[in-house]
């Protein structure tokens, strides 16, 4: 789950934290997927795929500093 001083860099607004932090605990209890052994190969194919729908292909930026 986020820490604070990592939700920090990312939301500067802290009035947003406390839904983001129960949206993630939701997640964290109702996704079974996240506790799968396979789940690290899984995300990358996720990520892959959405790579795919917002690019057009597997290529495309995959950093934040690269998507500008």
């Amino acid at each position: 789950m986020l820490q604070s001083d990592d939700l920090e860099r990312i939301v500067h607004d802290r009035a947003v934290w406390s839904p983001i932090y129960s949206i993630a605990g939701t997640l964290d209890t109702t996704l079974r997927e996240i506790f799968m052994t396979d789940y690290g190969p899984r995300l990358e194919a996720a990520k892959q795929r959405l790579r795919a729908d917002l690019y057009g292909a597997d290529e495309g930026p995959t950093s934040p500093a690269e998507d500008t």
